[in-house]
């Protein structure tokens, strides 16, 4: 079976383009070879900055042939038809159609069409030009004299050349020739810019890789980023040291070279009074370089990695010194930003007003920065107000949920009223992704309470299902506040996620509100809080979606959750004790029982039959409608006085002693009596059972 090779070689690709510019182009090349009646073996992409490649195996070197009947008229139809039938079918008269009878609607026309298959080549050739022409880069341009001739390529970079070669091992590989933009595809490529700039001609993809090995290219992005680890933690190592991870710089970085060299840099150890946090973003932002730090330390050292793409004769001092010089000039800005941030304002005279409201004191840095926040008004929201307006929603929401959640008001109000503060900081301003970070240092060197320290950084989080949820209670009660503020701010203003599209990232406020209830223990009543029943919807909706990552099953948690549910970590608290319970025997028979006896209050209940709501003593006549009545009265009150005092385990306990006497009630008794009484009594037994299950779940919408 032969195998096909294709390389798009460019101008530089971004980093952050290229892997899922490698997987569109697989996809794309192999549904256009499937559609056109090719099947393949398998297929794996690889990039580099400058390039992208698919190696195909095992592809069919022909299509096969597709017959195709296509039916036409009846052979008494007008002439019209049957020409109308033949033009279709493009055959050139009626006697190259073939008659067949049908029993009921007589004889009729049909054209039997073979379409022979067609050269794997042929195929090829006729895809890629449109794959190319319309490859969906995020962003794309268009480069040298052709740009000017209207329907020009677009491409991210310039495209150089293309390399497209196909054939079996057993014999030698041909050049499928096709043009895209005066561009034709060959058998030549190009290795590494500067230490192999010679063409490289290439047969077949194991010649393609190890020639491009000996001109300096490592083609499989995965091998790169080994490289790039092993090498780094090994110099690190080397000096006493041990590389600081980073998954996404270490993506990005693979994505700057092809042929990676390690290397070891230094700067001044005064820098190391800056925080690590500013250092490592600093290096990390404007160097692509990771930082080091001695083992088990918190702090970082002086020494970094970088990763050069060229193999230096020198050993790499001169790359090693001049990315030196750009990290010093760097640190030492952020240094500046570091020591202004922690100086007074020179406008102080201006902010007392904004002071006097959030109770602010101007001889602190960090109140000065919220008092600057609010007197410049900086929105938030056009429809929402300004970032101090959010602040004061914020603050009054945070002194409702701190009794509930047991924190001291005092510090909720002050980690509050702090919050936002940093994003008027220099450091934050130059690294966003510090905000909170930054805000927790400011106010530890103002002398804060560690809990109102803590809290600002926590206020942001969970930013994610990996994130960790607030660790103190002052920081949860603030966290909560700003998510719920941004959530029913939103809701109040209509900006609702829709489909795939969520720019204000409010299903995940929404599941990070539900992580802190649940993995914290907390009893918030949310109708009460967002007074929105569409709002306490999304929270059911999140909140499905999140126990079904746990584990949980939809119809368990369907059982459970009520539209009028709105404490939600009673709702997980049923789910996981319904789910206990439905896997045990007595469970699995109980439901069986249940839904029997649901049914059949079903059917009479569309017939319009009125079902009585107690059950008359005096008309159970056989000992197991008496001793299932007696059961349900018991585990009625047993269930609902475990349900009130939040003790689900038991209440599923209590149900459980319905088992038996409901097995033995289907077994010995006929609900359809033939006295009316006795029928309707019976039914409202059968109604209590349904009513005793109710107390814990919706039992009907179990499966099973």
């Amino acid at each position: 079976m032969p195998d096909l090779l294709l390389e798009l070689r460019s101008e530089e690709i971004p980093a952050r383009m290229q892997r899922k510019a490698a997987g569109d182009l697989k996809k794309l090349v192999t549904d256009a070879l499937v559609d056109a009646g090719l099947t393949y073996e398998g297929a794996r992409e690889y990039w580099t900055p400058r390039r992208l490649t698919l190696d195909i195996r095992g592809l069919n070197a022909r299509s096969s042939d597709v017959r195709e009947d296509i039916r036409g008229p009846t052979t008494s139809a007008p002439e019209q038809a049957i020409q109308g039938f033949l033009r279709k079918a493009g055959l050139a008269s009626v006697s190259e159609a073939h008659v067949h009878s049908d029993p009921k609607k007589g004889d009729y026309y049909v054209a039997h069409i073979v379409k022979p298959g067609r050269p794997a080549d042929e195929i090829i050739a006729g895809v890629m030009p449109g794959i190319i022409r319309n490859f969906p880069w995020p962003k794309s341009m268009r480069s040298g004299v052709a740009s000017a001739k209207p329907g020009a390529l677009r491409w991210v970079r310039p495209l150089q050349s293309i390399v497209c070669t196909f054939g079996s091992e057993t014999e030698e590989t041909r050049i499928v020739p096709f043009e895209v933009d005066g561009l034709v595809a060959g058998n030549v490529t190009y290795g590494h810019r500067f230490h192999a700039p010679e063409a490289i001609t290439v047969r077949r993809f194991a010649d393609y890789v190890a020639n491009l090995e000996k001109a300096r290219v490592v083609l499989d992005a995965e091998r790169r980023k080994q490289i790039i680890a092993t090498d780094a933690n090994n110099i690190a190592f080397a000096s006493g040291l041990e590389l600081v991870e980073d998954e996404g710089l270490l993506e990005e970085v693979c994505g700057l070279v092809e042929w990676p060299q390690v290397l070891m840099g230094t700067f001044e150890e005064e820098f190391l009074a800056i925080p690590s946090e500013i250092i490592r973003l600093t290096i990390k932002t404007n160097q692509k370089c990771f930082v080091t730090r001695k083992p088990g330390a918190e702090t970082l050292s002086n020494h970094f990695i970088l990763i050069s793409n060229i193999e230096a004769k020198d050993g790499g001092k001169e790359i090693v010194h001049g990315n030196g010089k750009v990290v010093r000039a760097r640190l030492s800005d952020a240094k500046h930003f570091w020591l202004r941030d922690q100086r007074d304002l020179p406008d102080l005279d201006t902010l007392k007003a904004p002071a006097e409201k959030f109770g602010l004191d101007l001889a602190k840095p960090l109140d000065q920065r919220m008092a600057k926040l609010d007197a410049l008004n900086v929105t938030f929201h056009a429809k929402l107000g300004t970032q101090g307006q959010r602040v004061e929603r914020i603050r009054k929401l945070a002194s409702e949920l701190a009794p509930i959640i047991g924190a001291d008001a005092a510090l909720v109000d002050r980690a509050v009223v702090l919050a936002k503060a940093d994003l008027r900081t220099e450091a934050v301003g130059e690294f966003p992704e510090l905000q909170g970070i930054m805000g927790r240092k400011y106010a530890a060197l103002q002398g804060e309470d560690a809990a109102v320290a803590e809290a600002i950084e926590d206020h942001y989080k969970p930013q994610g299902p990996s994130d960790r949820v607030p660790a103190g209670k002052v920081g949860l009660t603030v966290a909560l506040a700003d998510k719920l503020d941004t959530l029913i701010g939103f809701w109040a203003i209509d900006e609702k996620p829709t489909g795939s599209k969520d720019p204000y990232a409010l299903r995940r406020a929404a599941l990070g509100v539900i992580r802190m209830l649940l993995e914290k223990n907390i009893r918030l009543p949310l109708g009460s809080v967002v007074k929105d029943a569409d709002l306490v919807a999304f929270f059911h909706d999140r909140l499905k979606v999140y126990l079904r990552d746990l584990g949980a099953r939809h119809d368990l948690i369907d059982a459970v959750l009520t539209p009028e549910a709105d404490d939600l970590l009673m709702v997980a608290r049923r789910v996981e004790a319904l789910t206990a319970f439905i896997t045990s025997e007595d469970g699995r028979n109980l439901l069986a029982g249940t839904k029997r006896a649901t049914q059949l209050l079903a059917a009479e209940e569309k017939k319009g039959t009125v079902v009585e709501g107690a059950v008359s003593a005096d008309l159970l006549k056989l000992d197991a409608e008496k001793a299932l009545h007696a059961a349900v009265e018991t585990a009625t009150k047993d269930a609902a006085a475990a349900v009130a005092g939040e003790d689900f385990r038991f209440a599923m306990e209590a149900l459980s002693m319905l088992r038996a006497p409901v097995d033995q009630f289907f077994n010995d008794v006929l609900v359809n009596d033939e006295d009316p009484a006795i029928r309707a009594n019976r039914l409202a037994l059968l109604s209590a059972i349904r009513a005793a299950t109710g107390t814990v779940a919706d039992f009907s919408r179990i499966a099973g």
